[in-house]
């Protein structure tokens, strides 16, 4: 590393909902952050921060001992480390957030070695609070050899690391997995909003019902708030939920495993974004349950 390996230079590529709150969880405990996004502004927000705002995705990896990405697909991604790789410095580790699945991970991960670039699959688990807070959880697969190197960020954006696997990929299997488990479950909780009102039940009253019991989750409360103070502002937008819903549903066809409850997630998360949700909270599936938008 460039710096004592207790305090590694970062480059942060991709500054949306995700990468900003990384950003911000890097820079608190004094690391050196570069941060690099397609549209300008959204990175620039961060140099109050303390962030070093750069114009080319070359220039914010210059020099840096960890390159994180965060974007939206697999095809962002790509994009990104294309424009970045003039500027890497060989040996350098390579933090992939982003959800984007097993077949473009190991991609990714092929196109790192020719660069002489160590790749890490590293989804993260969490929205917009858990990135601003440093309370992701993050799955991790990789060589072992840049673990120490990387305890440092992964300490600073998350509250618990797992270590899934050496070879890239298993970490985004196991992404896919739970959140398999999310989607389903804010499917739910707009389902049983939707339904209360529509029998003339205060949703008020089932949440009140299931409070500090077996049936109960704090994400239930959460995201039943948000539908009902009508805050949608996303931490994970609808349009990201369906992108996330394809790559579950083509991942479980290629293993041969028929997921009804998350094909009809999709198409909930399909209705809701041609009605115009795509850009709100996810819990804005509730609204592709209304018979008129």
């Amino acid at each position: 590393m460039s710096s004592a390996s207790s305090s590694p230079s970062v480059a942060v590529l991709g500054t949306g909902i995700m990468g900003s709150g990384m950003a911000r969880s890097l820079l608190r405990p004094g690391l050196s952050v570069r941060v690099w996004n397609r549209t300008r502004a959204k990175a620039q927000v961060l140099a109050g921060d303390g962030a070093r705002v750069c114009a080319e995705a070359a220039e914010a990896v210059r020099g840096a001992d960890v390159v994180l990405t965060a974007l939206n697909d697999g095809a962002a991604v790509a994009a990104a480390f294309q424009a970045a790789s003039a500027g890497l410095t060989p040996g350098a580790l390579w933090l992939q957030t982003s959800t984007i699945g097993e077949e473009a991970t190991l991609e990714l991960a092929s196109r790192a070695a020719e660069l002489g670039v160590t790749y890490y699959d590293a989804p993260v688990l969490g929205t917009r609070e858990p990135a601003e807070q440093g309370k992701l959880t993050v799955f991790v697969s990789g060589p072992p050899e840049g673990r120490e190197s990387l305890a440092p960020v992964l300490d600073a954006i998350g509250q618990r690391s797992v270590w899934v696997s050496h070879e890239p990929g298993a970490a985004s299997r196991l992404k896919l997995v739970a959140n398999t488990w999310v989607i389903n479950l804010v499917g739910a909780v707009a389902e049983c909003i939707g339904l209360a009102e529509a029998l003339h039940v205060d949703p008020r009253l089932f949440l009140d019902a299931v409070a500090g019991g077996p049936l109960d989750t704090a994400y239930l409360h959460a995201k039943a708030a948000a539908l009902l103070t009508g805050d949608l502002t996303p931490s994970f937008a609808v349009s990201t939920a369906l992108k996330d819903s394809r790559l579950i549903l083509d991942a479980a066809q290629q293993a041969g495993v028929r997921l009804d409850l998350t094909q009809a997630s999709a198409d909930r998360f399909a209705r809701a974004e041609a009605a115009g949700h795509g850009d709100e909270d996810m819990i804005a599936t509730y609204y592709a349950g209304r018979t008129e938008q």
